[in-house]
C-alpha cells in the first residue's frame, strides 16, 4: 500500500492519532481510556507511518529506541506505586495533589502516573514489534 494518496494523507493520520491518543490516556482513570487503550493508538499510529514513509524514517522521527520507551514506562508504573510507600500507606495507594492554575484547580495523581507508565509501555512494545515486522515485509520485497 506506497500510493500517492496514503503517503500524503498519513502524516495527517498519524497526527491525529497521536493527538487522539494522548486525550484518551489523560481522561482514562476518569473515564473509559487510559494508557493502554491510548498506548494502542498511537502503536497503531506508528504502523500507519511506517507503512506509509517506511521503518527507517519512523526510527528517525522516533529518535529513540521503542523498547527503551518502553523500559522508561515500566520504571514509571513502577515509582507510581512506590511512592505511596512515602506517606507510610499500602502499595500503590492514590495520591492526590490539587495545583490551583488562575481560576480552576487541575487534579495530579499518582493514577495519572501510573497512566502514562502504561501508555510508554504499551507505545515501546508494540510500536518495536510493528517497526520489526514492517523491516521484515521491506526486505522481502
Amino acid at each position: 500500500m506506497n500510493t500517492v494518496i496514503f503517503r500524503t494523507l498519513a502524516p495527517l493520520i498519524v497526527a491525529i492519532m497521536l493527538i487522539f491518543s494522548l486525550y484518551v490516556c489523560l481522561r482514562g482513570h476518569n473515564e473509559p481510556g487510559g494508557g493502554f487503550i491510548g498506548g494502542l493508538i498511537a502503536a497503531s499510529a506508528m504502523a500507519v507511518f511506517g507503512m506509509a514513509s517506511g521503518v527507517s524514517e519512523v526510527r528517525r522521527a522516533l529518535r529513540v529506541d521503542p523498547m527503551a520507551i518502553a523500559g522508561f514506562g515500566v520504571i514509571i508504573a513502577g515509582a507510581s506505586g512506590l511512592l505511596s510507600l512515602f506517606i507510610d500507606a499500602p502499595f500503590m495507594t492514590s495520591i492526590w495533589l490539587y495545583v490551583d492554575l488562575g481560576e480552576t484547580v487541575v487534579p495530579l495523581s499518582t493514577p495519572l502516573v501510573f497512566d502514562l507508565g502504561v501508555y510508554c509501555v504499551v507505545f515501546g512494545t508494540l510500536s518495536a514489534i510493528a517497526l520489526s515486522l514492517e523491516a521484515d515485509r521491506e526486505e522481502d520485497l
